[in-house]
């Protein structure tokens, strides 16, 4: 327990500062949801998944490959310096290349070449992946060294800058959603001298060939594993920009744009950030914590229990967000004059508690991956989010022109689910860990069955439908607590050579 005190120490920490960063941020969707119609918004969606698609290409996996080979500290400096350089070239190959395609990414972005705002957002994104990737591995080495609130407060400090130039220069400047990158870009360059300044020390290593091959061995298998991750995560708006008139029509019973139906899908899936605050906050005290207990004879044991705590909180975030999602999008924001979300976008609030699932997944996934971390065994990742990505070109394929933007929710759970199941499978044979499974399934139907009977179990207690969702979260935990804790095997298991 008290080495779990440890992960939970460190995941407050992150997760206090991601926090309060992600709800100063989050002030963002009302005040952009406000000013800017749905056509608008669905061009900064396909953006920033445009962002998420290429990220993968400009870190080429190097933070994993950094947090494995960067607790020797003797080699640190030479690993980070190494690192760091390759990042800066590739990344200039990358802008290279995007500059030679610009026009036609420019139209698949809803970027009009002909337009002058439009074309900035393109140089804009470029600048974004370029200083994004420069970031990566600084960070990283702060989780290493345990320096948490360094990490924190460089986090902090990064959404505060947006805050404030979002609202200054589209309150005062009068810009468009250019401003939006532009905020963006400039933020993340203060983050990134700001971590500079922390991580100086280790520019002074040496440059080696040898090393950066292992790190490229290592981390590669992480550029297609990433890249189906964003599949799964990014995709499902380009094919809702797809989307024919008619094929609208016959789902909303509307004539509505493409770009509309991706802005507003892009407004609700930003509900989901809830679960995703709990994934990445643990994610990012979990991975520096197994790699550090990864030679403890009861490791399995330990990470076996983190699983099962880390699904109680996932259970409770699934449970406040579904049961009350409708409260959630009204509440009112005085100073902008709107709600949390325009109701011009509550048409999409159905899909929430799908990609609250799909976000659950992805934190079992994260909790999945230690075996073949620790054993080396990066390249299965390549097999299994490559499954996953083709379930999700599959399924939206097949879901969204019948069921719009639900359709493309379902697949988004559907494809990550698949995946932390198949990893579970590989990963129990590089290392035995007790995670309960069944018990973890269990936990997610109860939550599901509460989320989803909620309507007609409010008609058959003849409650308001706020008072009935608290007494359906605290009943659905009463049964989730015991199912995951009580009576738990917490018998060690070996680590298998």
């Amino acid at each position: 327990m008290k080495l779990l005190k440890h992960l939970l120490s460190d995941t407050l920490v992150y997760g206090i500062s991601s926090v309060i960063a992600r709800f100063i941020n989050y002030l963002l969707v009302p005040f952009h949801t406000g000013l800017f119609n749905p056509e608008a918004y669905g061009i900064v969606g396909l953006v920033y998944a445009a962002i998420g698609l290429l990220q993968v290409f400009f870190t080429f996996g190097m933070e994993s490959s950094y947090l494995r080979y960067g607790k020797d500290r003797e080699q640190a400096a030479s690993i980070f310096s190494t690192i760091q350089r390759a990042l800066l070239a590739g990344g200039l190959f990358f802008i290279f290349v995007l500059w030679l395609f610009q026009v036609p990414l420019s139209d698949l972005l809803s970027l009009p070449a002909a337009s002058s705002s439009t074309k900035h957002i393109y140089w804009l994104m470029m600048g974004i992946l370029l200083v994004d990737a420069l970031a990566i591995v600084p960070f990283a080495e702060l989780r290493l060294s345990k320096r948490a609130y360094s990490f924190a407060w460089l986090k902090l400090g990064h959404v505060i800058i947006n805050i404030s130039l979002n609202g200054y220069l589209i309150l005062v400047l009068h810009w468009g959603i250019e401003a939006i990158f532009m905020a963006n870009l400039l933020a993340s360059l203060a983050a990134l001298l700001g971590v500079f300044g922390l991580t100086a020390r280790l520019w002074r290593g040496a440059w080696s060939s040898d090393l950066l091959r292992k790190m490229v061995q290592f981390g590669w298998p992480f550029v297609p594993a990433g890249l189906a991750h964003v599949v799964n995560e990014t995709l499902d708006r380009f094919f809702l920009k797809s989307l024919t008139g008619e094929q609208i029509y016959a789902i909303y019973g509307m004539d509505l744009s493409a770009d509309h139906i991706v802005g507003v899908y892009n407004a609700c899936y930003k509900l989901a950030v809830f679960m995703l605050l709990l994934v990445q906050m643990y994610r990012m005290a979990w991975q520096p914590f197994f790699m550090r207990y990864s030679d403890d004879s009861d490791a399995p044991s330990l990470f076996g229990m983190a699983f099962k705590y880390f699904n109680i909180a996932a259970a409770l975030v699934f449970l406040a967000v579904g049961l009350f999602v409708e409260s959630i999008v009204a509440i009112p924001i005085p100073f902008l004059n709107t709600t949390l979300i325009n109701e011009a976008y509550w048409s999409g609030l159905s899909i929430v508690p799908w990609l609250l699932l799909a976000y659950w997944f992805q934190g079992w996934y994260i909790n999945f991956s230690v075996g073949i971390f620790i054993q080396e065994k990066t390249k299965r990742l390549v097999q299994i989010t490559g499954l996953g990505a083709i379930i999700t070109i599959i399924a939206n394929i097949a879901l969204i022109p019948v069921l719009g933007m639900k359709g493309a929710a379902i697949t988004t759970a559907l494809s990550y689910g698949t995946m932390a199941v198949i990893l579970f499978r590989t990963a129990q044979k590089a290392m035995k860990i007790p995670f309960g499974l069944i018990r973890a399934f269990g936990t997610i139907a109860v939550a599901s069955s509460a989320v989803w009977g909620a309507q007609s179990i409010q008609v058959w207690i003849d409650l308001s439908k706020d008072l009935a969702g608290f007494l359906i979260l605290v009943l659905a935990m009463l049964v989730i607590i015991p199912l995951q804790i009580v009576n738990v095997d917490t018998k060690p298991a070996k680590i298998s050579s």
